[in-house]
């Protein structure tokens, strides 16, 4: 059976197009997401709870609107849905980048920690996904939802248990909404960052370290097959990738923007 012409193949355009970026008011992957979006043209819609970063962001974007919103409850997702499509007659796809860290030894973690890591990291991004999924097979439109998850599906760390648990249940998540989601032309994919850094990150660095600088140096040259510190905008081009129509026959997958981190199995200063 012969497939149907693409009748447009073009990442650098995604000029009307209308994006949610949950978690999109920082500085962080987010950022990044937002940069590269905003760059090809599309109406950024961000979505945060924190309201100082997001008139931040007003003055930082020519094409946004803000929504501040706490999306680990299942009331204020269904208030932010309810007003995202009520502003928007179409909404194009959903990029699931809200997320919170953990640096616990998961048997000393408490049963509060553990909800709060869980409704924000993995509850949220279902619940996001289905509020967006329904929405669109109502109007009988197409889209796209991109996942937030890291190379701690792959491999982890000490003290990292429980969110690698959580970014586990994402690639999980992925792969089975894909499979749902097809027949309504929904797809839906992920991104697996490696080490992205950030001034915010070095607090966390000093739950397993008294040097976060040096082992961030140490990180860059020798824990990647490219000696370099993965920009928050890398992994912004990724994201545009999947939620482009030159992605049209991939869904399902997760993509790892490492710098080549899962790849090695020695250190590099090993191999050397």
């Amino acid at each position: 059976m012969l497939s149907e012409p693409m009748v447009s193949c073009n990442m650098e355009d995604f000029t009307g197009k209308n994006i949610i970026i949950t978690g999109g008011a920082g500085i962080g992957v987010g950022g990044g997401v937002c940069e590269a979006l905003h760059a090809l043209g599309a109406q950024l819609l961000l979505v945060d709870n924190n309201e100082q970063a997001l008139q931040r962001a007003k003055t930082s974007y020519s094409r946004v609107r803000t929504y501040h919103a706490d999306i680990s409850t299942k009331d204020g997702v269904d208030a932010l849905f309810d007003q995202l499509f009520n502003d928007f007659n179409q909404v194009d796809g959903l990029v699931n980048n809200a997320g919170i860290g953990l640096s616990k030894e998961a048997h000393t973690v408490e049963e509060s920690e553990y909800d709060r890591l869980m409704a924000v990291d993995l509850k949220a991004v279902w619940m996001c996904s289905s509020r967006f999924a329904r929405q669109l097979i109502a109007r009988r439109q197409p889209g796209n939802i991109v996942n937030i998850a890291s190379v701690h599906t792959h491999s982890t760390m000490a003290k990292y248990a429980l969110y690698s648990a959580a970014k586990n249940g994402i690639k999980g998540l992925t792969m089975g909404m894909a499979v749902e989601l097809g027949k309504h032309q929904i797809r839906v994919n992920a991104v697996g960052p490696g080490y992205v850094h950030a001034e915010q990150n070095l607090a966390l660095i000093r739950t397993w370290t008294d040097d976060p600088e040096g082992w961030v140096e140490g990180y860059r040259k020798n824990q990647q097959a490219i000696e370099r510190i993965i920009d928050p905008v890398d992994v912004g081009h990724v994201v545009a990738f999947l939620l482009s129509d030159q992605a049209r026959a991939v869904t399902g997958q997760l993509i790892y923007v490492d710098n080549g981190t899962t790849s090695l199995l020695f250190n590099r200063n090993f191999s050397e």
